[in-house]
């Protein structure tokens, strides 16, 4: 099912989704869905909120907050009693990865990476024609990149986006991009598939992929891409910089320390010819 915002208000696709014609149960089902998508799109929202966006009774948002918050999959504030979704829904949404135990196997080597560089390190995967951010390390500086774990992120304008579409099978990128819109984010941002195909090829030559304060502003990343037993890509690695702190003169020796990491978690994947030693 697909949801869309109308004049401050989610409502399906369908005008009568919600109507009599419907049997109880799938109403049901696709009211706690609509609600679960609503609590997505914000950190925390209250009842009298949700009411409007979702055009729902305040007495039923509440009954079905009630039941999922017993589940365990929705969190009350205490102070505010206003509602959010709990990282159970993301234990969850991790179990659909092609691989459930990449985040744990990367763990260790995205820690080693945040250390050895103070910065922040993102592990990404496909999603749709996005990229979700599956796990993630914080920078030991103050000043870092603002992310969180389940943020979706475009593929032409990040550094984990281009090292999956370069190593992608040709007829499949093809197939993920037509859902790209490549749309401008800051000045820098690629906007067109031709230019953003010879961004691929370079990605390709060098061996990691490179956002150029593309996406967010003042930041800089690089990224390497991790591979399955079929040695097939299934997720990159990053690490994100403020402009000012990313050293040029240091580059090869960050992306060798990305490729050591994502040689070893892609061994652990059951990758036997890793492709970027080739």
């Amino acid at each position: 099912m697909t949801l869309k915002r109308q004049t401050g208000t989610i409502k399906t696709m369908d005008d009568d989704i919600y109507d009599a014609k419907q049997p109880e149960s799938v109403a049901a089902v696709l009211k706690v869905f609509t609600i679960l998508q609503a609590l997505a799109d914000r950190s925390e929202i209250g009842i009298s909120e949700l009411s409007v966006r979702l055009s729902m009774p305040k007495a039923t948002v509440y009954r079905f907050l009630q039941t999922m918050k017993t589940l365990g999959y929705v969190r009350q504030e205490v102070d505010s009693e206003r509602y959010g979704l709990t990282m159970r829904m993301f234990e969850l949404g991790a179990k659909a990865l092609r691989y459930p135990d990449l985040v744990e196997i990367s763990k260790t080597h995205m820690q080693r990476v945040a250390d050895a560089t103070g910065e922040t390190v993102h592990l990404g995967a496909l999603i749709d024609s996005e990229i979700i951010y599956v796990h993630k390390v914080d920078s030991s500086h103050m000043l870092g990149m603002y992310s969180r774990v389940g943020r979706r992120a475009p593929l032409h304008c990040t550094a984990i986006g281009k090292v999956l579409m370069a190593w992608e099978a040709p007829e499949r990128r093809t197939k993920i991009l037509q859902g790209c819109d490549f749309k401008r984010f800051r000045e820098k941002t690629i906007t067109t598939p031709e230019a953003y195909a010879e961004e691929l090829d370079r990605t390709l030559a060098q061996g990691f992929g490179q956002d150029r304060e593309e996406f967010d502003d003042h930041i800089r990343c690089a990224a390497i891409p991790i591979f399955d037993r079929q040695n097939q890509v299934v997720a990159g690695m990053s690490v994100s910089f403020p402009s000012f702190r990313y050293d040029m003169a240091r580059e090869p020796e960050l992306v060798a320390m990305l490729r050591d990491a994502s040689r070893e978690i892609s061994r652990q994947l059951g990758c036997t010819a890793f492709p970027l030693d080739r």
